[in-house]
C-alpha cells in the first residue's frame, strides 16, 4: 500500500531559469514543501519565488565536513517530510541523478519505506558540455570518469576517444572534506593521464554557464599545465583523442565474409 507522502527529485538545469522542463515545474509548483540544493544564491532566489515553502540544502555543507553526513542530512530532512505525509519536491542543479547521491538515497528510501518516489531529469553539465565545446559523442566515442576515480583504481582509458574527467578540482581527495585539493593532487593527476597522453596534448577546462549573461569558462592548456591553473569542484576537464581510431581487421574481415554469406543465401 502506497502511503500519502511522496517525493519527486527534479532537475533546474544548469542555466537560471532556462532549463526547466514542464514536468519538473509542475512537481515543484504542487508540491508541499520544496527542498532546493544549488550553490547559486541567484538560482535559489529564483525557486524560493515559485513556492512558498522553500528550505535551502546547502547548509548542510560544511568546510571539513564529511560529504557522506551531509547528503545523509539532505536525505533525513526531504524523508522527515514525506513520512509527515507531505508532497515533497527536492530540487537540484543541472540533473538530480548526476553526480548527486541525496537525491538517489532519498528516493531509494522513500520507496523502501512504501512512499511514490520518482526522478525528474534536467539539462546537466555533460548536455552543456556537448554543446559549448561542439562534440558529438558518437563520432569516436566518449569516455567518462570522475577524476578522483580514476586516480584511485586501475582504469582502462583509451587516447581515441575523447576523455572527460568531472570534479576536477577535488582530484585524489579521499577524506569527502575538502571543497578542493591542492597542485601537488593534480600532479598525480597528471602522472596518471601521462601514462596514455603527451604532456603537451590539450586539455580544456569546462564549466557550464549558471547565468545567461556570464559565458561558459571554456579555457585549453597543456596536459602539464594543469597543476598550475586554478580549478574548484564545478571544473570538468576534456582531453581530445590523442590518436586515431584503429581497424579491427580481424573483426572487419568476419563481417565482411557475413556479408558475403548473406549475399549468396539472397540470391
Amino acid at each position: 500500500m502506497v502511503k500519502s507522502g511522496s517525493l519527486a527529485c527534479v532537475g533546474l538545469g544548469m542555466t537560471l531559469g532556462a532549463h526547466l522542463g514542464p514536468r519538473a515545474r509542475d512537481a515543484l509548483e504542487n508540491a508541499d514543501v520544496v527542498f532546493v540544493a544549488v550553490s547559486d544564491p541567484l538560482v535559489e532566489l529564483w525557486v524560493q519565488q515559485m513556492h512558498p515553502d522553500v528550505r535551502s540544502l546547502q547548509p548542510y555543507y560544511a568546510e571539513g565536513k564529511p560529504r557522506t553526513q551531509t547528503y545523509r542530512e539532505m536525505v533525513d530532512a526531504m524523508l522527515a517530510e514525506v513520512r509527515a505525509g507531505r508532497r515533497v519536491c527536492g530540487a537540484f542543479y543541472g540533473h538530480p541523478g548526476v553526480f548527486a547521491q541525496a537525491p538517489h538515497r532519498a528516493i531509494a528510501q522513500a520507496r523502501a519505506e512504501g512512499f511514490a518516489a520518482h526522478m525528474e531529469p534536467g539539462v546537466s553539465a555533460e548536455d552543456c558540455l556537448y554543446a559549448d565545446l561542439g562534440i558529438d559523442p558518437g563520432t569516436v566515442g566518449c569516455q567518462h570518469y570522475e577524476a578522483s576515480q580514476l586516480m584511485f583504481y586501475r582504469r582502462r582509458l583509451d587516447p581515441g576517444a575523447y576523455l572527460v574527467l568531472w570534479q576536477a578540482g577535488i582530484a585524489g581527495d579521499r577524506s569527502f572534506r575538502r571543497f578542493s585539493t591542492p597542485a601537488a593532487y593534480r600532479q598525480l593527476l597528471v602522472d596518471r593521464l601521462a601514462e596514455d597522453y603527451p604532456l603537451d596534448h590539450p586539455c580544456t577546462i569546462y564549466e557550464a554557464n549558471t547565468l545567461a549573461i556570464h559565458p561558459p569558462r571554456i579555457e585549453t592548456v597543456a596536459l602539464s599545465e594543469l597543476p598550475r591553473v586554478s580549478l574548484d569542484a564545478r571544473s570538468t576537464l576534456v582531453l581530445p583523442p590523442a590518436i586515431p581510431l584503429q581497424p579491427d581487421e580481424g573483426m572487419l574481415a568476419r563481417l565482411a565474409a557475413l556479408d558475403d554469406e548473406l549475399a549468396a543465401c539472397s540470391d
